[in-house]
């Protein structure tokens, strides 16, 4: 097995860097939009929130496919933010970039709402508000300080989530040779066409970027 040949060959590199570039985005938006989301859910106990905390913990329970299928037809020219879009993101880099954040954030979003709603958590904001000091300043010097470890966990979950990705991004992205076959579908492709070695090599890939993720969250979960 010519390892070096594989690695080197554009069928192998494309789908390696295309799979960084959609980790990188979503990555930042689930960090983004992550934080504050839990912020919210953790303290808010509105009916809002319940269906929202409801709808963010769908991709854990819900199968891939039939997710994927929704959000296409929810994305797609035809579906309701397709038309309020004016131009459809499916089978496209942005389509692949909301299959990965949708894949990843109840991953980012659970640990951090978790560490929030504690006892502990919650005795520090009772302090700092006794203390005068506003909501904001709570937030940014209280609560995320507290939840750095949450965060960081949160965050390697949801990467790992997102990178072996591959009913949602099927869907989002159609798996088109050269534009949307990420890392993951890759290796289904090679599979396909009788390319073992090549599966081989793209498993060995996606394993050893799980493996690395996973070692690192030990760290974070053991300091």
């Amino acid at each position: 097995m010519d390892f070096t040949a594989i690695i080197s060959d554009s069928a192998t590199l494309n789908p390696l860097i295309l799979s960084g570039k959609v980790l990188a985005a979503s990555g930042f938006l689930q960090l983004l939009l992550g934080i504050p989301l839990a912020c919210w859910l953790a303290r808010s106990r509105s009916t809002l929130s319940n269906i929202m905390d409801t709808v963010v913990t769908l991709p854990l329970v819900f199968p891939p496919v039939a997710m994927g299928f929704g959000l296409l037809l929810l994305l797609g020219r035809e579906g309701p933010m397709g038309a309020l879009l004016g131009e459809s993101i499916i089978f496209s880099f942005p389509g692949l970039v909301v299959a990965a954040f949708v894949a990843g954030l109840p991953l980012a979003v659970k640990p951090i709402q978790a560490a929030l709603k504690s006892a502990e958590a919650a005795r520090l904001s009772e302090v700092a508000a006794v203390l005068g000091k506003s909501e904001t300043t709570i937030f940014l010097c209280v609560l995320l300080p507290y939840a750095k470890r949450s965060i960081a966990a949160g965050m390697l979950l949801a990467l790992g989530r997102s990178l072996g990705e591959v009913g949602m991004t099927l869907m989002l992205g159609g798996n088109i040779i050269g534009r949307t076959n990420t890392l993951s579908l890759e290796i289904y492709n090679a599979v396909f066409n009788g390319e073992f070695e090549r599966a081989i090599m793209l498993s060995l890939m996606i394993g050893t970027a799980s493996i690395a993720m996973f070692v690192v969250l030990k760290k974070v979960s053991d300091t």
